[in-house]
């Protein structure tokens, strides 16, 4: 999802003439405000923040690494997000990645953009909500950069311990799976939809947006549990499926009265005229998980929502109740909008 369609976003917090601003600060103090206490050497952190790299200790040799970039007026605006929420999300969205593998967060490193003017307060507002969803998905911030930039961008590369197993790929989806999902879906789709209306409730959704609930921990546990492919959801789960769809050759069928739609969403969609079943499959954000499992029990807390089956005529694909979906599947960042 993109905010860009929303108009252009105000500025992020400005120093006023003769405030402290950014640019008072050389880069090392400038790292140590982001960085902060907490978050040196301990538990399978052996060496933080302070040298050319850090040094972590892993249960097994295979490493996850991703890395993602949030640029402000793409994927946020900071009259929308206090920069406590746009620190909260950088980390939440590559986390979300570690977790689509299968494997234990372990670390995040963390590059921050920001104009000189900026002030030492939004910094300092940052680094909290880098910190405090550091905590909850149970990572170290072991390091990072910065550098002056016309607006925020913030890239973070996260890393995770497999612990011996083997990666949960998009490719190991096989005919006669159950696709399965755990978190929210909906929920940051009708967020947005708020904003761009420019109201602030229901605001469970639009925290939601602000902020993905990303459910830590269970990437693991699916992968314990058997799980042959799996994704988190970015772009909206019928465009997320359609990877795994094509990456696996199999076509997955997804059944409608399988989603329960919250009020939150119901409500905004209502309001909207949007059919809330389009938020909820074609919404992204929200970064749950969609994985495929063999037939038999699912992991507590996980929503069976179809099948896989082998390719149609039309090849490999996602379909709703034995039917094409009629819309978008999804947010394409170089389609059209």
């Amino acid at each position: 999802m993109t905010e860009r369609s929303a108009g252009a976003s105000r500025s992020h917090a400005q120093a006023p003439d003769g405030a402290d601003g950014l640019g008072g600060l050389g880069e090392f103090e400038l790292i140590d405000r982001l960085v902060g206490d907490g978050q040196g050497a301990g538990g399978d952190v052996l060496v933080g923040p302070g040298d050319d790299g850090a040094v972590v200790r892993l249960d097994g040799p295979e490493v996850v690494v991703s890395t993602d970039a949030l640029v402000e007026g793409v994927h946020f605006r900071c009259d929308w997000s206090a920069a406590t929420d746009i620190g909260r999300k950088a980390i939440a969205v590559n986390v979300s990645d570690i977790e689509a593998m299968g494997a234990r967060p372990v670390g995040v490193v963390v590059a921050l953009s920001v104009p000189a003017h900026t002030e030492l307060r939004w910094l300092d507002d940052f680094a909290t909500g880098v910190r405090a969803e550091c905590a909850a998905a149970g990572v170290a911030l072991v390091g990072g950069d910065t550098t002056s930039a016309p607006q925020v961008v913030v890239t973070v590369t996260a890393f995770g311990d497999l612990a011996g197993r083997a990666a949960v790929l998009r490719s190991g989806a096989r005919p006669g799976d159950q696709v399965a999902v755990r978190g929210l879906l909906g929920w940051s789709a009708a967020g947005l939809q708020t904003l761009r209306r420019g109201f602030a409730s229901p605001r469970a959704a639009v925290a939601a947006h602000r902020v993905p609930q990303v459910p830590y921990g269970e990437g693991a546990i699916a992968a314990r549990a058997g799980a042959t492919a799996m994704i988190d959801v970015s772009d909206g789960l019928l465009a997320d499926l359609d990877h795994v769809a094509r990456a696996s050759a199999v076509t997955f069928d997804l059944r409608s009265s399988a989603f329960a739609v919250a009020d939150p969403v119901r409500a905004v969609a209502a309001a909207t005229g949007t059919d809330p079943l389009r938020l909820v499959l074609a919404g992204g954000e929200d970064y749950a998980l969609a994985a495929t499992f063999p037939p038999g029990d699912l992991p507590n807390g996980w929503q069976a929502v179809g099948s896989v089956t082998v390719p149609g005529p039309d090849g490999p694909t996602v379909l709703v109740d034995s039917a094409t979906w009629d819309g978008s599947t999804g947010f394409d960042h170089f389609g059209s909008h």
